[in-house]
């Protein structure tokens, strides 16, 4: 077994992050409670994270501080899929009125880096930086598929394939046997296996080394994305975005 070179502090600091963002604002009391740390061990990571700008301090009360969105934005914008996906993005959702997004696999786990709505768009949980896991949607599902194997293995040892709903494919064997078909297909789908009442159909993005940069999709409610539509039409809007954003990434 490696030595542990965890810096328990710097730990520290991050689950408060992660609690403030969590709550969406505490205070040191909620926070040394939640957290099961000295109110004054919380106070100080608090006064340094505030001195260097990360979270804000309104009466007592912490907060998430924007200086995050502009670290997050440096990360998505480095992303090369980005730039290219983005109009193609806005397009299909456009022209289908659905929901649209572009994601890209980070530690096991995917992550949204624009997404767009069309004019009969659903609201769901869905936005730039937000975190889903691979095996219950379209989108991860696809960028799985153009994984090497053990790649595959190590996130499924990592993240575990729980159920999210009660369509979640759960077990390795048929998850590679979907992953397979999508490998030779281009396409993946979801059929209410991360949101009951969701459907959403993915491609795949190859960099010219073959490497997958990430995935776009598009997803709609059960009530309009069934039969036709969502085995074959919507699939085709998909290719032809993937095409559109795999050229691009190739020659620009």
């Amino acid at each position: 077994m490696g030595e542990d070179t965890t810096v328990k502090s710097v730990e520290t600091t991050f689950r408060i992050i992660e609690a403030l963002h969590d709550r969406g604002g505490a205070g040191v009391t909620e926070l040394a409670s939640a957290l099961s740390a000295p109110k004054s061990t919380v106070h100080n990571h608090l006064q340094t994270l505030e001195g260097n700008e990360y979270v804000v301090n309104d009466d007592g009360t912490y907060r998430v501080g924007s200086r995050f969105l502009e670290l997050g934005a440096h990360a998505r914008d480095r992303r090369a899929i980005y730039e290219v996906a983005r109009p193609e993005v806005d397009r299909i959702a456009e022209e289908t009125g659905e929901l649209s997004g572009v994601v890209v696999e980070e530690h096991g786990r995917g992550v949204f880096l624009h997404r767009a709505k069309g004019d009969r768009a659903v609201h769901v949980d869905t936005y730039a930086g937000k975190r889903i896991y691979l095996h219950g949607t379209a989108l991860g599902k696809a960028v799985l598929a153009n994984l090497p194997e053990e790649r595959v293995d190590a996130i499924a040892d990592r993240h575990g394939l729980p159920a999210l709903t009660e369509n979640t494919v759960t077990d390795r064997g048929e998850l590679a046997d979907e992953l397979a078909e999508i490998r030779e297909t281009g396409i993946a789908f979801d059929d209410e296996e991360r949101l009951d009442g969701l459907r959403s159909v993915a491609g795949a993005v190859t960099g010219p080394d073959g490497d997958v940069l990430g995935a776009v999709s598009v997803a709609g409610p059960t009530s309009r994305l069934r039969d036709e539509r969502f085995r074959e039409e919507l699939p085709g809007v998909v290719r032809s975005a993937v095409n559109v954003i795999d050229l691009n990434v190739t020659y620009s």
